[in-house]
């Protein structure tokens, strides 16, 4: 697993790459709180190099969509590739958090 981000506008774009699994959602915790913890960006998880994700990486996202409401600034997810899909569809997270279809939609 790797995690790439950069600044795009208002926006901290996160890009996780390879399989979230339940070591990789505590390396993706640790990199997502120090990015946020004196920032005031809104996020972007750049998901469409996600092959696989976890129980545990579901709670990551839902915890720093939570934590990102609680500050006032937007966390969203785009491309989520189709087993990241299915994940969110089947815990019913596609109608808790916003999803985008494409990058350029999530940044708007």
């Amino acid at each position: 697993m790797q995690i790439t981000h950069r600044q795009e506008g208002d926006f901290v774009v996160v890009s996780p790459e390879g399989r979230l699994d339940a070591p990789a959602s505590h390396q993706l915790e640790e990199a997502i709180n120090n990015l946020l913890a004196d920032a005031s960006s809104s996020i972007v998880f750049h998901c469409v190099e996600v092959s696989y994700a976890s129980s545990a990486t579901l709670r990551v996202f839902l915890a720093t969509a939570k934590r990102a409401k609680t500050r006032g600034v937007r966390c969203r997810f785009a491309e989520l590739t189709k087993p990241l899909q299915e994940l969110f569809e089947m815990s019913g997270f596609i109608g808790v958090l916003d999803v985008h279809e494409t990058l350029e939609s999530a940044l708007s």
